[in-house]
């Protein structure tokens, strides 16, 4: 008897001894299946917030730019503004005017007779339409065409033909020497008839400082001061194409059998915090880099001229100065300093 019921014992001991891995053998596949499942959940959880995250940025971005039409001016950092409250901008010469009324917000040296580089092609541009040319006309770029003052490159080879239009839009948005070269070139009576309509229109307008030598800006003979350049840009802005060609912000021209993408030479034109009507960047080493531009500030056309900026970077700094303080002057009026 005791014998058979230490075999049942041993039999027992045998089985459990048996079953047990097995038990935790499944019972551990059965955590790790979990772990693995809830893992995946997790995964799958976090790549949906994550889709969330980056579409609900997407639409933040989207909206960004009617938002920014509605939403309050940014307060003024400290230097955005110097001591008396005034934008404390870089340039050498600069003014800033309210086109509609005339009213001079701010000024620096705007009396200044200064070399303006490629702010030249506004009049090149203005003087070429003034003759009522016909815009699909087929120009060509010759060697009369090529820098020789300077040794600027050009992506318009000598032989390269466009209508006259597309020779306009590229010496406004990218402001091409070359097309704007052979704009004066085709003009009726050729280049010194154009040099002469250019001067002329100059003192039709009233610019007492400016003077012009050539078409592109390249001569630093070109002058002007900042308070005539904002008699200058009113004018500008009153013709149709050179808005519109001066703001696209880039565009593809077949040169030479090739398409070719040309961008625009102010970055401001893509941000959605700036308005921009009209607009001309210009830099020589006399001149250093200058922009000129009229935007909407307060529902209202401003121009601003900015000259002589010698930083990379400054004088889309002093534009972006000056819009912040506009913003801020028309809704706290000007600070005491």
């Amino acid at each position: 008897m005791f014998l058979k019921v230490l075999m049942v014992s041993c039999t027992a001991l045998a089985l459990g001894l048996t079953v047990a891995p097995t038990v935790e053998a499944a019972t551990a596949k059965t955590t790790a299946s979990q772990t693995k499942a809830g893992k995946k959940t997790a995964k799958v959880a976090k790549k949906n917030t994550s889709q969330a995250r980056v579409q609900q940025a997407s639409i933040k971005k989207t909206s960004r730019k009617s938002v920014a039409a509605v939403a309050a001016p940014r307060e003024i950092s400290v230097s955005d503004i110097d001591a008396l409250g005034l934008p404390n901008v870089k340039s050498t010469a600069v003014l800033v005017q309210d086109q509609s009324s005339g009213e001079v917000l701010f000024e620096r040296n705007s009396d200044a007779v200064v070399p303006i580089a490629s702010i030249t092609k506004l009049m090149t541009a203005m003087v070429s339409l003034d003759s009522k040319p016909a815009l699909d006309e087929v120009l060509d770029v010759s060697d009369e065409d090529v820098d020789q003052l300077k040794g600027t490159r050009s992506r318009l080879s000598v032989g390269t033909r466009l209508t006259r239009e597309e020779m306009l839009h590229l010496a406004l948005m990218s402001s091409e020497n070359r097309a704007a070269s052979a704009l004066s070139r085709h003009y009726p009576g050729g280049r010194p008839a154009f040099l002469a309509a250019m001067n002329r229109k100059a003192q039709d307008l009233g610019l007492i400082d400016t003077r012009f030598f050539d078409s592109t800006g390249l001569n630093p003979h070109n002058v002007s001061s900042a308070r005539d350049l904002a008699k200058m840009v009113a004018a500008s802005s009153r013709y149709p194409l050179i808005r519109e060609f001066s703001t696209t912000r880039d565009g593809f021209f077949a040169v030479n059998g090739r398409m070719m993408r040309f961008n625009n030479t102010n970055a401001l034109v893509s941000s959605s915090e700036w308005e921009i009507g009209l607009q001309k960047t210009g830099f020589t080493n006399e001149a250093g880099k200058c922009l000129v531009m009229q935007a909407w500030m307060n529902q209202k056309p401003v121009v601003i001229v900015l000259l002589d900026s010698w930083g990379k970077l400054t004088r889309i700094g002093d534009a972006n100065r000056i819009r912040r303080w506009v913003e801020q002057l028309a809704q706290h009026g000007p600070r005491q300093g």
